[in-house]
């Protein structure tokens, strides 16, 4: 059954958890920790696959501008399906951003993350 409701950081996955909370800080290395070997990451329409693209896109990703970022909302849609939504505020075109993490877990890892524009 799927299920749609804002949850608390603490009611997501671990794995999920803590993958945002690296990320966050930028320590690509533990972001990656968190990933399956094949791990395909989506950002913004470009595709990075296996963990040492994954890897090196997290370490480079945003690096050129400052900014914050936020988690504003989280849903679980099934037992592997998560998706966490952050606000980013910044030196970035634009300035500000909401975008929606959309995690696939396999045996407590992350196997794809689809990383677009926030849409409700």
């Amino acid at each position: 059954m799927t299920q749609h409701t804002d949850l608390p950081s603490d009611l997501l996955p671990a794995t999920v958890r803590e993958f945002i909370a690296a990320h966050v800080v930028r320590d690509a290395d533990t972001a990656s920790s968190f990933l399956t070997e094949d791990v395909v990451v989506v950002d913004q329409d470009e595709t990075f696959r296996g963990r040492e693209e994954v890897h090196a896109f997290l370490r480079d990703a945003g690096s050129e501008f400052e900014y914050t970022t936020e988690q504003i909302g989280a849903r679980r849609v099934d037992d592997a399906h998560w998706v966490v939504t952050v606000r980013l505020e910044g030196t970035f075109p634009g300035g500000v951003a909401e975008l929606g993490y959309r995690f696939t877990l396999r045996e407590d890892r992350i196997a794809e993350l689809v990383i677009a524009n926030h849409t409700a």
